[in-house]
């Protein structure tokens, strides 16, 4: 059908390449690139032999002269950018400038500030709209699949949803005393932020790990989660109609949390830049370039995770409660594309938005959240392509 640009060669570029691959009637041809060339080339030669021509490019994902120079070179369908989330704007400039379909899995972040949110992509709306483009936003799993299945909820069990909370939940052990399962920069950014959830109009902050849960998660047990500030939140509160309440909560052991107070209090997750030995450093990237490489937790990584969304609201003027989740396994993810969980289920959607731009379902002019599109298609996609999900039509609710 067509050609792919993936920019990025982490974990959950790998993922999303080799499903690519495996879906080689839509994809062609790709080509992986990145500022370590070297990379693509490793799993190009893992890849290579299949129906899907694979080429590697590096690129400087911050360069807008560079990725405009190697999409015209290479010509895509699409531009899948699995790269750092402070460099989704200068690739989304490229795109515009070669009118070029784009798909991310994380909005924008600054580099110099801990915050992220949809203000600056949604701000290329009209710009995308009148290049006759497509950006959609957020195709990972959160974001992306869990605001699928909210579109999925509305459409086919209420006519509104009141109230949404979205579970996220990680019983994988690594065997490590202290580790990521994603990029430890945007890790530890993200829970180390203030917290804060939609409620009656209005955004409610509260401070970090603040407000603690206990769960009872399916083929995984009972977990504690802590609300978070998460990306979604803010997409959906605009796009449900109805909607009261949303909070997004995350699982944390207490070891990975006695750690991560040990390494704040000690100044190691700031990013405020510091004078070391004549250079400035930032205590969190250099923390990242210490930790475990979370591409490398696959092969010693054991358990499950359990995301989904549960929804309160009414059905015919009767309240009604629904749950869908997906259950994921470390294991059978490592033994078919050589990833943990946490990367598999980013990247299998990452492939499934990227398929459904491509294909024409999910195509029209302008910037978009994936619940914005019809939701069937994706969900029938997930079952197909490695993330089958699960209903329960009378959850636990979180208090």
């Amino acid at each position: 059908m067509g050609k792919a640009l993936i920019i990025g060669c982490g974990g959950v570029a790998s993922v999303t390449i080799h499903k690519c691959c495996q879906n080689s009637d839509v994809f062609e041809e790709i080509m992986i690139a990145s500022r370590t060339k070297s990379k693509c080339d490793a799993l190009k030669a893992k890849l290579d032999g299949g129906k899907t021509l694979i080429s590697t490019a590096q690129v400087d994902a911050d360069n807008v002269a560079e990725l405009v120079s190697l999409i015209e070179s290479f010509r895509p369908d699409v531009v899948i950018n699995l790269a750092l989330p402070y460099q989704d704007l200068t690739i989304m400039d490229a795109c515009l400038l070669t009118k070029t379909h784009y798909i991310d899995t994380a909005n924008y972040e600054p580099t110099d500030t801990a915050k992220f949110e949809y203000s600056w992509q949604w701000a290329y709306r009209e710009r995308f709209e009148k290049a006759g483009i497509t950006a959609l936003l957020g195709s990972g799993f959160d974001p992306g699949v869990t605001g699928v299945f909210s579109a999925y909820a509305l459409k086919h069990y209420f006519d509104e949803i009141h109230e949404i909370d979205i579970l996220d939940a990680n019983a994988g052990d690594h065997g490590y005393p202290f580790a990521t399962n994603f990029n430890p920069e945007i890790n530890i950014r993200e829970v180390t932020a203030k917290g804060s959830y939609w409620e009656n109009g209005e955004w409610v902050e509260t401070e970090p790990m603040e407000i603690k849960r206990e769960y009872n998660f399916a083929e995984i047990g009972p977990k504690d989660m802590y609300l978070l500030h998460h990306e979604e939140l803010e997409s959906l509160a605009l796009n449900i109609p109805g909607i009261k309440r949303i909070r997004f909560f995350m699982t944390f052991g207490q070891s990975y949390l006695t750690h991560l107070k040990c390494l704040e209090n000690v100044g190691m997750t700031s990013i405020e830049p510091i004078e070391f030995e004549g250079h400035k450093i930032v205590p969190l990237q250099f923390l990242k370039a210490v930790l475990p490489d979370p591409a490398s937790l696959g092969p010693r990584t054991v358990g499950k995770t359990n995301i989904g969304c549960i929804f309160k609201g009414i059905k015919d003027g009767v309240p009604k409660t629904y749950y869908v989740y997906n259950v994921c396994d470390h294991q059978e993810c490592y033994r078919e594309v050589g990833s943990q969980a946490i990367s598999y289920t980013t990247g299998v959607p990452a492939m499934i938005g990227a398929m459904l731009v491509m294909n024409g379902t999910w195509r029209k002019p302008g910037v978009y959240n994936v619940e914005e599109f019809d939701p069937d298609p994706f969900m029938d996609a997930l079952n197909q392509w490695g993330l089958p999900w699960k209903e329960d039509f009378a959850p636990t609710l979180v208090k």
